[in-house]
């Protein structure tokens, strides 16, 4: 008896047949990061100076009591939980690749900076509730003052993440072209959060360019890394 084969398209071209990407988990979690960043912006009082005083800050968030609450929410809460599968993810592919200091580092910085962006998230809800109702000013300013030096340490421990991630693109792991962003990252956002720890109004404004960088480093980590594994 005769066995006919019969050739399937990659035989008769020769090519291989590429499966057709399909976004993960983790890619979605990476671009839910930007897209709840960019809604973040688009609501609440707008950018509050960090050396702002007491009556201007009960008067911003007074005036946006749902837009300031929606702004703590999409700009820190669920950051955060986008900070922690991310960085966790990458984290556990340095662990596969046997770069076992390095991934202790990702997953620290990684876990810390989504603590400290639940916390600020708190406490910038009771900001908003603690300045519209009884007009607190030394209340408001007290909290306000505490979220930006907090916000400070979390871009500082955000840098040692991007260093890190810039690391691990060097050695494979990550995507190769991440590691530029990843160091423009940890520059920009170390001077950024030297400013909001400081209250130094000249270098806060370094988070005009760190704030995109993180939201392209941590949105393009979660696409690639799924990608990078196969």
């Amino acid at each position: 008896m005769t066995t006919i084969n019969v050739p399937t398209p990659a035989a008769t071209t020769g090519t291989a047949v590429r499966p057709r990407y399909r976004p993960t988990a983790l890619a979605v979690v990476g671009v839910a990061y930007s897209l709840s960043w960019i809604a973040a912006l688009s609501v609440g009082p707008g950018n509050v100076s960090a050396t702002a005083d007491g009556q201007q800050i009960a008067a911003a968030y007074g005036a946006q009591k749902v837009g300031a609450t929606a702004q703590y929410l999409l700009s820190e809460g669920l950051p955060a939980l986008g900070l922690a599968v991310v960085g966790l993810a990458l984290a556990r592919a340095a662990r596969r690749a046997g770069l076992l200091r390095a991934a202790r580092t990702t997953a620290v910085a990684a876990a810390s900076a989504a603590a400290i962006s639940t916390v600020q998230c708190v406490l910038g809800l009771v900001l908003v509730l603690s300045s519209v109702p009884r007009g607190a000013t030394g209340e408001a300013h007290l909290l306000f003052e505490l979220v930006n030096r907090m916000d400070g340490v979390k871009m500082l421990v955000l840098a040692v993440l991007a260093l890190a991630g810039a690391s691990l693109s060097r050695s494979g792991v990550a995507a190769t072209w991440l590691r530029l962003p990843g160091y423009a990252l940890a520059l920009t956002i170390a001077g950024s959060g030297i400013g909001y720890l400081l209250l130094l109004g000249g270098l806060t404004s370094l988070a005009y360019l760190s704030l995109p960088l993180l939201m392209l480093w941590v949105t393009s980590t979660g696409i690639s890394l799924p990608r990078k594994a196969r």
